[in-house]
């Protein structure tokens, strides 16, 4: 009887060990699951600067999103244009790394050598990787879906839902690529809105996606890039606003690089009314920018998303409209081109912050793969995340005491029958032979604000030529201040600058 009595406790004691097992690892299981990843979504507007007002007209999403979260006041671009920016966004890296020098394919700008070196490494990979869903809608590289870039049958690895624009910007009568095949639209409001069509897919593809895996969001209106067609509603509105006449507007370039020393000073009234035009229109399109953030959170809210998305508005670089004479365009070095907006919100970020720390574009891949719990070290990419700063209280790290400013000035080879005097080598020609890009617009800059305010840069023309400004100062960058500025200084300059243009991953984090 006692040894009938042992085997049976035995054996329940096998079956209570059992089951506890079973639940232990049941509640394992399910506390492993518990932890959520956060959503992410990404929108980039088009040529939005910060200096000139170019966030007067968002107050939506000032407040859904800065309000909310944090507003950088120091963010940054690597270099001012389009895709060039759009590759550093993409790969976190310096274009001196991933070599897109300008917008034409010559210039490697969605080439198919880009596509087979460098959009194997790009963050939406790593994501996709990671079991995130992915969704791009809008405009990706100015020479996208060209047929020396591929043709809209290449969808870039990486993304899940694939809506991108033909070329360069454009807000009817385009083309898109919808997952590799050709979508052609028209000129009907309702229907092609470029805009407008980003939002509603990006609305559909929350609908359709699986609640089990997170999802990225990468949203890309034309906004307020040329040109500059308002929606029907808006088409009226700032009627009476003109360009800022305030810093360097209208002032002539008389300490600067070659470029900058051509426009004529003051500029005649026909390039004032011109650029306070565009003024106004790209304010106009934005007033639809700010109505797709506010649909987005609307639906984020609804679909009891809102709380865990992390949400960043920025633009791929500023603008200019008047600034030392020249009329509108990007590509130059000062404030108004390299300084661009950052607003996010997210899971652990306080509300109301406007944080000084210095940001740069390349910084926007590494942040988001931090925010999706990927292993940074494994990254090679040249920028860092910014979450610590965002939220100290989720991740120590530390500011970048200075960064880069690089452009690789485009022109023409043979000059332009209309402004012969100006010569070969030069691009972006107004009809009044003011030229906004040349060869030798090719620059290099550091950018200091730790412990100082300023800039430094070197051009690749045959003067030579520097530029030094102090900011706390001259915060238009109105004297160049280089035959002023002690040599020891402008020799640390320097000896900062060699180490940037030659840095890649780490040492570009790492430069002192």
């Amino acid at each position: 009887m006692a040894s009938s009595w042992v085997g049976q406790w035995r054996s329940s004691a096998w079956v209570v060990s059992t089951c506890l097992l079973v639940a232990l690892l049941t509640c394992t299981l399910r506390c492993s699951e518990c932890v959520t990843l956060s959503n992410i979504i990404l929108i980039l507007t088009d040529d939005q600067d910060v200096e000139m007002g170019g966030m007067t007209p968002m107050k939506k999403t000032k407040e859904l999103i800065g309000d909310a979260g944090v507003t950088f006041s120091n963010a940054f671009t690597a270099t001012p244009l389009c895709c060039p920016s759009r590759s550093s966004i993409i790969t976190g890296k310096y274009p001196h790394n991933h070599l897109v020098r300008n917008n034409s394919i010559s210039g490697n700008c969605s080439s198919t050598a880009w596509q087979k070196e460098a959009e194997p490494f790009a963050f939406p990979v790593y994501l996709n990787k990671m079991s995130y869903q992915t969704f791009y809608g809008g405009k990706y590289l100015n020479q996208y879906g060209s047929k020396d870039a591929g043709g809209v049958d290449h969808v870039p690895p990486g993304w899940d839902q694939w809506h991108a624009l033909v070329g360069n910007s454009k807000y009817y009568n385009y083309t898109l690529s919808v997952n590799g095949k050709e979508e052609k639209h028209g000129d009907n409001y309702e229907k092609d809105y470029l805009t407008d069509l980003v939002l509603n897919r990006s609305l559909h593809f929350l609908e359709e996606r699986s609640p089990n895996h997170p999802f990225f969001m990468m949203l890309c209106p034309p906004s307020p890039h040329s040109p500059w067609t308002a929606a029907p509603q808006y088409q009226q509105s700032f009627s009476d606003v003109k360009a800022p006449r305030n810093g360097s507007f209208n002032m002539p370039g008389k300490d600067k690089h070659w470029l900058l020393r051509q426009p004529a000073n003051p500029m005649p009234n026909s390039s004032i009314e011109y650029l306070d035009n565009a003024y106004r229109r790209r304010w106009q399109t934005l007033l639809s920018v700010d109505d797709m953030v506010e649909q987005l959170i609307k639906k984020l809210d609804s679909i009891k998303e809102l709380n865990n998305t992390y949400i960043f508005y920025t633009s791929d670089h500023g603008y200019h409209t008047g600034q030392f004479s020249l009329p509108i365009d990007k590509r130059q070095l000062y404030e108004f081109d390299i300084r661009i907006p950052l607003l996010v919100r997210g899971p652990g970020i306080k509300p109301k912050q406007t944080l000084q720390s210095p940001v740069l574009n390349i910084d926007l891949s590494m942040t988001i793969l931090d925010i999706a719990g990927a292993n940074l070290s494994t990254v090679n990419m040249d920028g860092q995340s910014f979450l610590p700063q965002m939220a100290p209280w989720l991740r120590n790290g530390t500011e970048r005491p200075f960064f880069l400013v690089e452009y690789t000035g485009e022109g023409h080879s043979s000059e332009d029958p209309s402004c012969p005097k100006l010569g070969p080598g030069l691009a972006e020609c107004f009809p009044d032979c003011v030229c906004e890009d040349a060869f030798n617009n090719t620059y290099a800059c550091v950018r200091v604000l730790k412990d100082a305010n300023l800039q430094y840069c070197e051009f690749a023309d045959n003067e030579s030529f520097v530029e030094v400004y102090n900011l706390t100062s001259d915060p238009h960058e109105l004297e160049n201040i280089v035959k002023k500025v002690d040599p020891a200084l402008l020799q640390i300059m320097n000896q900062r600058l060699i180490k940037l243009q030659s840095c890649t991953g780490d040492s570009c984090r790492n430069i002192k």
